[in-house]
């Protein structure tokens, strides 16, 4: 799904040719409207997935994406191209199902470390994605990249349909049915660690996003119009190349020293890497810090993850899991609006500057949700 990225505010400039803000906009609202509506979906599929199993979501979802991109190579404007973003989000939801399935089947003593190992394979479509992406609208254009990114999308529904294999749950399935919604939201709203998770959750999601739509626009400010998709593609796989490196590893020292102390950490790091992009005169600093940023960043979902699966009860735990991923998909939304309101109103640098911000929030959210915590355990014993 990365390979389309890099480009599509690009694409939205070729069959939309306007102003500069308006591309901005249409970017952010092109990129956003489908974490929207996978917002507003996931918790229906993820009860599905408690009666139904995930694979059966991974094969649905998975066709569906494959079935949007194919037909984004033939849109006329960019309110098709909206609209298409859309349905695609409707049946958005294959990684973070594969991220709740593994979960669900983890051992909590070394979720943080095995769910590093599935960021890694994240990861890893996320660095080679958009280098490829690029290459492939530089080399073919995009109409050509939409129909050979569907393709990829769908040989991987027949590799989880014939590969994967899911194992049952057991008593625990049985367990879930006895929890009402009330219940399990109850159960959240007074554990503090576990709603600032979800929030935090939101935060990284609306701070990576926040980005993302702009950045093949920045690169342009920086680098110029030679060879622009592939270069794009660059600054995003740069960012997949530190998580790579680093992301399991983040997991295993989570699993040993706390989650929480780790994501602290993590957070104030992304901070302090993402400021010099802003500063960034030429792209090959942006580059060096847009690693250096993958490095730390690519701890944060697996450590955010792992906290949820050691804190929340085995018999509500896909649930509560589910409705980190509606806060997931929240970020993913407000993420592209909140970049391209700021990069229209003032610049995209300021985009970075705010974003760095939000970062530093959410090391803050999470030191007062650790004493709210204790006082609660406190209060309780």
């Amino acid at each position: 799904m990365t390979m389309i990225v890099p480009f599509l505010s690009l694409y939205i400039e070729s069959i939309s040719p306007h102003s500069g803000g308006y591309v901005q906009r249409w970017s952010g609202y092109v990129f956003g409207v489908t974490f929207l509506m996978a917002f507003v979906i996931s918790p229906f599929w993820g009860r599905f997935g408690d009666k139904q199993g995930y694979k059966k979501i991974l094969l649905i979802t998975g066709t569906g994406i494959a079935a949007s991109i194919l037909l984004m190579g033939f849109v006329t404007s960019v309110y098709q191209l909206f609209v298409l973003r859309l349905l695609m989000g409707l049946v958005t939801g294959f990684v973070p199902t594969s991220l709740a399935m593994i979960s669900a089947q983890t051992p909590k003593e070394t979720a943080g470390k095995t769910l590093g190992t599935l960021q890694m394979g994240q990861v890893s479509g996320t660095l080679f994605g958009p280098m490829l992406g690029g290459l492939l609208a530089d080399s073919f254009g995009f109409t050509y990249t939409f129909f050979i990114t569907s393709f990829v999308i769908f040989a991987s529904v027949l590799l989880v349909l014939f590969q994967v294999n899911e194992q049952p749950l057991g008593e625990k399935q049985s367990k879930r049915k006895t929890y009402s919604r009330k219940q399990v939201l109850s159960y959240i709203f007074h554990q503090p660690a576990l709603w600032a998770m979800m929030v935090l959750t939101m935060i990284v999601q609306t701070g990576n996003f926040s980005i993302q739509p702009l950045l093949a626009l920045y690169v342009n400010e920086l680098h110029g119009p030679v060879n622009l998709a592939f270069f794009s593609g660059m600054a995003f796989s740069a960012t997949g190349l530190g998580s790579l490196l680093l992301a399991r590893k983040w997991g295993d020292f989570g699993d040993r020293f706390g989650h929480s102390r780790i994501l602290i950490v993590l957070l104030i790091a992304s901070a302090v890497f993402f400021i010099p992009q802003a500063l960034a005169s030429s792209l090959s600093i942006l580059l060096v810090f847009r690693f250096l940023f993958g490095m730390v960043m690519g701890g944060t979902l697996p450590c955010i993850t792992a906290a949820i699966r050691v804190r929340a009860p085995g018999s509500i735990q896909g649930e509560v899991l589910g409705y980190n991923v509606s806060f997931r998909f929240l970020g993913n939304v407000l993420g592209p609006l909140l970049g391209g309101a700021v990069s229209s109103g003032f610049s995209i640098s300021a985009a970075f500057y705010v974003t760095a911000f939000l970062f530093l929030a959410g090391a803050g959210l999470l030191w007062m949700a650790g004493h709210l915590q204790k006082d609660t355990a406190s209060n309780a014993g």
